[in-house]
């Protein structure tokens, strides 16, 4: 299929609004959904740890350590609706991440995002690289994953990786060998430090990958939440630095807020694939490819070798 133009829209959503029941949480899911298919949007991006705002009716008496596994059956549960409501509004939901059962029947919980396609199909990505956070025993300790998914939305190639993930280039060399169309960046940062590392390596991700890298966070916080009662976010579209898409490298961009105020950034942008295609085929200024270092080595002077 070929696609020129694909609009997406980025949902920094607001924890504090997610409703004190799962009916309140699918009814916030469904208003954001139309939402954006009345703005023309194919894809609705909504972030990490959306699982956070499942803490509004938590049981009482829940402990951080037995956080991961309610949130768990909490999306567990939550899962056939939110494919309904996808399917009832034709368009594609990114539904942020949320604690899965690790992979292997071993144990343990991933960071799960939840890719829920327009046409049924169901796309998973397991958070690769963990934070300090995300590995301490005694709050929520997780499992990291082993894949990046390749997909394709009405013709468009699609990966997916979740906060810290962007920050490591390694794994940007891998993505590189099979060029998505468009990164997706789902990401929870606590404050100002945080944002500015997940969103300025996902601008730095759109120049090496030759691609749109579309990156959102949750704002606010949840009632109930015992972990994150800050998060700082706002929502952007990158995109290469080349001159056919306007030099500077934003293809739409709303700056952080804390929502603390009841905030919400949301971010309606119109990826421009063929344009991205074409500089990928050799119309770019500089870009060399996919590139890996392969053949390369680090030579030291000054210490004897």
């Amino acid at each position: 299929m070929k696609t020129d133009s694909f609009r997406l829209a980025l949902c920094a959503y607001n924890l504090s609004t997610g409703g004190a029941s799962r009916d309140a949480f699918l009814a916030g899911i469904a208003t954001r959904l139309e939402r954006a298919r009345n703005d023309g949007a194919r894809l609705l991006v909504l972030p990490e740890y959306l699982s956070e705002a499942f803490l509004a009716w938590k049981p009482a008496g829940l402990l951080p350590t037995e956080e991961l596994a309610w949130m768990a059956g909490e999306a567990d549960a939550l899962l056939p609706a939110l494919k309904d409501l996808v399917a009832r509004h034709g368009i594609t939901l990114l539904a942020g991440s949320m604690p899965w059962p690790a992979p292997g029947g071993e144990g343990g919980y991933v960071n799960r995002a939840f890719a829920l396609l327009a046409d049924g199909r169901e796309v998973v990505h397991d958070k690769l690289a963990l934070t300090p956070f995300e590995k301490d025993p005694e709050t929520w300790l997780l499992t990291p994953g082993a894949h990046v998914p390749l997909f394709e939305i009405e013709g468009v190639r699609m990966a997916i990786l979740i906060c810290l993930d962007v920050e490591m280039p390694a794994l940007s060399c891998l993505i590189a060998q099979d060029a998505p169309d468009v990164l997706l960046v789902p990401s929870m940062t606590s404050s100002l430090a945080g944002y500015h590392r997940v969103f300025g390596c996902a601008r730095a991700r759109a120049v090496e990958l030759m691609s749109a890298v579309a990156v959102c966070g949750v704002v606010g916080a949840a009632p109930g939440t015992t972990q994150n009662d800050t998060n700082v976010s706002g929502a952007a579209l990158y995109l290469p630095c080349e001159p056919s898409l306007g030099y500077t490298g934003i293809g739409g961009e709303l700056p952080p807020v804390d929502g603390m105020a009841g905030e919400e950034p949301y971010l309606v942008v119109d990826v421009p694939v063929g344009e991205i295609r074409n500089l990928r085929a050799g119309g770019a200024e500089v870009w060399p490819g996919a590139w890996s270092a392969a053949g390369m080595s680090l030579q030291r002077h000054g210490d004897g070798t």
